[in-house]
């Protein structure tokens, strides 16, 4: 599993009807796209969830690399380039999947947490940690999914979760869930990766 994003942040007065309508419009075409386990089309609004900025972000999570790569290289994302310029696309290897008791439910929030490891930290016993995060994560009410990962170019950690409702409870920035495309979600290997 990969897991990526990029993120488009948009001036204070953007309209971000113009995202939703953008989402409402185009969201469908992945919803059957060969490689991909989900792809979360996410907004923050400025002023809410305690959002300092108005910003698309959409996050994937990649079950094949060659998903990933036609996507990249493909139409999908050069919209998004003539639209907004080309994003910096982050992305991390992942370390666990984990299904939530509520995954039939439309998804409404997510709620991603950046945690950057410390140089001495030992990496076994902490991945093992972030994977129980995600099982912890998703037997909590309402949760859709949760996935964790790293990026060992920078030695950031990432939780990701997926929400029923609007307001979750977590730590980390709070996202609006505008669209789900999961057509392989059922094939991202659950628990460790490893």
């Amino acid at each position: 599993m990969h897991a990526m994003q990029y993120e488009i942040t948009l001036p204070a007065d953007y309209d971000m009807g113009i995202i939703r309508h953008r989402v409402a419009a185009k969201g469908h075409l992945l919803d059957d796209y060969p490689g991909l386990g989900a792809k979360a089309y996410l907004v923050r609004e400025r002023g809410v969830d305690d959002s300092p900025v108005n910003q698309y972000a959409p996050f994937y999570l990649w079950n094949t690399p060659a998903g990933m790569n036609s996507f990249l290289w493909g139409p999908g994302f050069q919209g998004i380039v003539d639209d907004f310029g080309r994003p910096e696309v982050q992305h991390w290897t992942g370390l666990a999947f984990a299904e939530g008791i509520a995954s039939a439910a439309p998804a409404r929030a997510a709620i991603r947490r950046r945690m950057r490891i410390p140089d001495r930290t030992p990496l076994g016993p902490l991945a093992a940690e972030l994977a129980h995060e995600a099982e912890r994560l998703a037997r909590q009410d309402g949760n859709i999914y949760a996935a964790v990962s790293i990026d060992p170019r920078t030695w950031e950690a990432l939780h990701f979760s997926v929400w029923d409702h609007a307001s979750p409870q977590g730590v980390g920035d709070v996202f609006q869930v505008l669209h789900l495309s999961a057509p392989e979600r059922d094939l991202l290997p659950r628990g460790r990766q490893w």
